[in-house]
């Protein structure tokens, strides 16, 4: 595809979504951590789509926030009226205007498109189409749009399935919705779209009948029918998640990860890997991660936002919040949450802690039990342990404070001072014995119960 075309891409996202029975707008519903409106504006990015307009339901900034989050220079249009999906594109008319050798349309809850999907739309533009339709083989084409094709595989028709003849409705190779105009015509067309139908509407596929009027080809691009899954509901939604899982495990494992079994495992859109990478079943993975080389995560191990540095080992049933970081080599085990802080290289925090808004010295380590108090209910404080020092278990470190490198806490103590490098700091009760205490006492409440 020549890269001098100039392209334009028109996202759908005006529909509420009533059928999701959310308070929240369809298209901001996530798939694999991502709002669907964001998987498609990322795939129109890499298919090298240089402008982007987004048309809105009104009263929605929500949606707008969320489109110029991911595309800065996108334009955003209201569609204050729902009349069909040509009234729709129309909605951003001041952007068609405004020039493009290729303009497409998709929409926002059909979020598992691919870049190449879309490359491919455009390819067929700069072959001399006039219209390009995206297609799929339906496994079960009831309910879908049919593609009608000649002899020489030219795009007729798209023929709803009310309207289908017999013969037609056998066909399965279906409309996928997502579509190309050569876009030094597309207005022309668009703006001659009626809306003669039963439900008055203006149809985008209509389309197709004036651009073969005008003496122009139409053709058809063919995705995977899972790619082009649209997301109405719940159901579909989970439908949806699904897909998005298993090629985001599909590409971890094509680049090095060892996955011992890959369906148990979730993943973000966003998560990085490095090679050899060792997941272990039942791992939940947030937005925002990143895992280092050779790093191990053992099973039932939640992490968001949070990087791992490489040959780290992570768990079993561990929990790595946003802010969280580990250096080379560092170990967070059983029962440990992690939030907000940085553990150096090599160290230690193996059982039962938590270790918030604090940083941990390389080679430390941190006993079972151990917490650092970093709130007050009112601010959060840090905690500092220096390189090599031993955390006690048991222990509680009142932040702000500082452990110096080195030191030594011992088991059961809260610490509410700065502790000195090489220093043994003890904070607890000291030890009382009674000699014979236990025996005398065993006694008496025998005979207590003797009596009753």
């Amino acid at each position: 595809m020549p890269s001098s075309r100039k392209a334009l891409a028109i996202v759908l996202a005006a529909g509420e979504g009533t059928r999701m029975k959310s308070d929240a707008p369809k298209v901001l519903h996530q798939v694999a951590g991502r709002s669907m409106l964001a998987h498609v504006l990322t795939a129109v990015a890499e298919a090298g789509v240089e402008s982007v307009a987004v048309v809105l339901g009104p009263g929605r900034d929500d949606v707008r926030a969320e489109a110029l989050r991911l595309a800065p220079g996108a334009m955003t249009f209201v569609q204050a009226e729902r009349l069909g999906t040509a009234h729709a594109v129309l909605a951003a008319r001041e952007a068609i205007a405004a020039g493009c050798d290729d303009l497409l349309v998709l929409f926002a809850d059909t979020p598992l498109v691919t870049g190449a999907t879309i490359r491919a739309l455009r390819a067929g533009l700069a072959e001399g189409a006039g219209v390009v339709a995206l297609g799929f083989v339906a496994a079960d084409p009831f309910g879908y749009g049919r593609l009608i094709q000649d002899a020489a595989g030219r795009l007729v028709a798209i023929r709803e399935e009310k309207d289908a003849s017999e013969a037609e409705r056998a066909i399965r190779l279906s409309n996928a919705g997502l579509m190309a105009l050569d876009g030094a015509r597309a207005l022309d067309w668009l703006t001659r779209i009626g809306n003669a139908n039963a439900k008055g509407e203006y149809y985008l596929t209509d389309v197709i009948e004036l651009a073969r009027t005008d003496g122009r080809d139409a053709q058809v691009a063919l995705a995977a029918e899972t790619e082009v899954l649209g997301v109405n509901d719940r159901i579909q939604l989970a439908r949806a998640e699904a897909v998005a899982q298993d090629r985001l495990r599909r590409a971890a494992m094509a680049a090095g990860v060892t996955m011992i079994a890959p369906e148990t495992v979730f993943l973000c859109a966003d998560t990085l890997f490095g090679r050899d990478v060792l997941i272990e079943p039942h791992v939940v993975i947030g937005p925002g991660v990143s895992i280092g080389d050779k790093a191990v995560i053992h099973a039932f191990s939640h992490l968001e936002g949070a990087r791992v540095g490489a040959g780290a080992t992570i768990g079993p049933f561990a929990r790595l919040r946003p802010g969280a970081q580990l250096a080379e080599k560092a170990k967070v085990g059983n029962f440990v949450e992690i939030k907000n802080a940085s553990v150096a290289a090599g160290a230690k925090v193996n059982h039962l802690t938590y270790i918030g808004d604090a940083d941990i010295g390389a080679n430390a380590n941190i006993g079972a039990g151990t917490i650092t108090c970093n709130y007050d209910g009112f601010f959060k404080y840090r905690t500092e342990i220096g390189e090599n020092a031993f955390i006690g278990s048991n222990s509680a470190l009142v932040a702000p404070v500082k452990i110096g490198a080195g030191a030594y806490v011992g088991s059961g103590s809260v610490v509410t001072r700065d502790v000195a490098s090489d220093s043994l700091a003890v904070a607890r009760g000291r030890q009382m014995e009674k000699a014979g205490w236990a025996a005398a006492f065993r006694a008496a409440q025998a005979a207590k119960k003797t009596k009753k």
